[in-house]
């Protein structure tokens, strides 16, 4: 049996990001950038995760996070104190207004 490695890391994660959508006050809760880059989820995602963040300057209030592997990613979106979570893969969108 054949094992696809790039498979099974794009598994590891949708895995992850979908459990962010669907329990985003487990993740989400950040006051400043170092919280987001000390979270310790984000070291669960597979190696070659790349993620982006604007915002969270000391309390701030909007801020927008891109993690991305692959062709997948998932864009969390925050002001005004209301909080977006969007995961697209192949095209395909699955979405948390909160």
């Amino acid at each position: 049996m054949l094992i696809d490695f790039q498979h099974e890391q794009q598994k590891k994660f949708d895995v992850l990001a979908l459990d962010i959508l669907q329990q985003p006050d487990m993740y989400l809760n950040f006051d400043c950038i170092s919280d987001f880059y000390q979270a310790d989820w984000l070291q669960q995602f597979p190696k070659g995760t790349v993620w982006s963040v604007a915002g969270l300057d000391d309390g701030a209030e909007q801020y927008c996070i891109r993690i991305e592997y692959k062709m997948q990613f998932l864009l969390i979106d925050c002001a005004d104190n209301r909080r977006s979570v969007l995961y697209e893969k192949s095209g395909q969108q699955q979405r948390n207004n909160l």
